[in-house]
């Protein structure tokens, strides 16, 4: 018998299917580059164009501003386009963005150039793990998205050490360019491998939009935004850090954001193994061991030997990802467009509110460290959203019915 995936539609060849995933994943890590890539070269961004350390925290914030802001606003306005179409547009654009981040003659044209180039983020990564969920059985959906998020992870991995090395060897600027090649090199994969499917629903704006304004997605967007924000805190300050704090030369900086790296890649694959065993209990146990590594993350930053555990540790936060994103799509009804890419809208906002918090606490003088004490106190903050999240009744019923169907 022909096997059906997520549509009723006959599937793929498993070849097919890997080629397209493995182009989705390639913009994947392009986005994780390109965001993560400026974390690690932080000290130098800073020399370059003559600004402080914190002042390099806004530019990350001006980023992930634009992601929040995209995000929904792409989704809706290519609510009518093939996905294929879009992924092609939302791709091009970013590395658009990236190639004119490279070249910002200064601290303000900069932020704009990242502000724009976050645009397009939320929404590829919103469709693509659509496309991913579509191509394959319904019940190999959740590992058909992860193999699409691997690209961020991997990105962690290699891409963003690698952007580190190659901007302290040449200039900050040789990093966005290539990030903005490898989204070029994304944009010929789609347009090879993913087919146009002129048969695929096409979305409904309203629809959409009546759907999300839901109590229990904006609780579920709430944890996300709030929750992740202390693993950004952390790892947005970890260069200068190390520099300042560990008292290792800037080699050693791409070694610390590879052991942030390995931790994601772990806690991407545990954090998925883990809704699966509990549903979105999931989540209270995940911001739980997130506030215990960030609270000790100050106490290891003083040795070499500490502080690459524990940056890894913090890395393993990447985790609360997999839980909240199905989380999000089993409780967004028929928003799953708009949910999937306001879901890394959320992500964003946590990636503008670490840094901002973190640059806040180190202008005051309370020191680099302080950015451990900071996220542990917004992992406190969304354990109290997901307790909200819980109680309420009709997030109570949607959580639970979830937990049912994944026992």
């Amino acid at each position: 018998m022909t096997q059906l995936n997520a549509t009723g539609k006959p599937m793929l060849s498993a070849r097919a299917i890997l080629l397209i995933e493995l182009a989705l994943a390639m913009g994947g890590f392009a986005i994780g580059t390109g965001e993560f890539a400026i974390m690690g070269l932080m000290p130098n961004v800073a020399q370059g164009l003559g600004i402080s350390e914190p002042q390099v925290g806004h530019v990350i914030s001006s980023y992930a501003l634009g992601v929040v802001v995209g995000a929904p606003l792409l989704a809706i306005l290519g609510a009518r386009m093939f996905r294929r179409h879009l992924l092609l547009l939302l791709m091009a654009f970013f590395a658009l963005g990236n190639f004119a981040s490279a070249m910002a003659p200064d601290y303000q044209a900069l932020m704009l150039f990242r502000f724009l180039a976050g645009l397009p983020h939320g929404a590829y990564f919103g469709v693509a793990m659509l496309v991913a969920a579509s191509m394959v059985a319904p019940d190999q959906r959740a590992k058909a998205v992860s193999r699409v998020l691997a690209g961020l992870t991997i990105a962690m991995l290699i891409g963003n050490p690698t952007a580190t090395w190659l901007g302290q060897w040449l200039s900050w600027r040789w990093a966005f360019g290539l990030v903005g090649l490898i989204a070029l090199l994304t944009v010929l994969l789609v347009a090879i491998f993913l087919p146009l499917d002129r048969s695929e629903p096409r979305n409904n704006a309203m629809r959409e939009l009546r759907d999300f304004n839901r109590k229990p997605v904006w609780l579920a967007l709430a944890i996300s935004s709030i929750g992740f924000a202390g693993m950004f805190c952390v790892f947005s300050y970890l260069a200068p850090t190390m520099l300042q704090v560990t008292g290792v030369s800037e080699h050693w900086i791409p070694v610390g954001l590879a052991a942030f790296g390995l931790g994601g890649i772990v806690g991407n694959i545990f954090g998925g193994w883990l809704f699966d065993k509990l549903g979105f209990k999931a989540v209270a146990w995940l911001l739980l061991w997130s506030i215990l590594v960030l609270l000790i993350f100050p106490l290891a930053a003083h040795s070499l030997w500490t502080i690459l555990p524990a940056a890894f540790a913090v890395g393993t936060m990447v985790s609360l990802g997999p839980p909240l994103q199905t989380h999000l799509m089993d409780v967004a009804g028929e928003a799953q467009t708009l949910g999937a890419a306001s879901n890394h809208s959320a992500f964003n906002v946590a990636n503008a509110l670490g840094p901002w918090l973190g640059g806040l606490a180190i202008s005051a003088g309370l020191g680099w460290t302080a950015t451990g004490y900071i996220g542990a106190a917004t992992g406190a903050a969304g354990l109290l959203v997901f307790w909200w999240a819980w109680t309420a009744s009709d997030a109570g019923e949607a959580t639970r019915g979830t937990a049912t169907a994944c026992d």
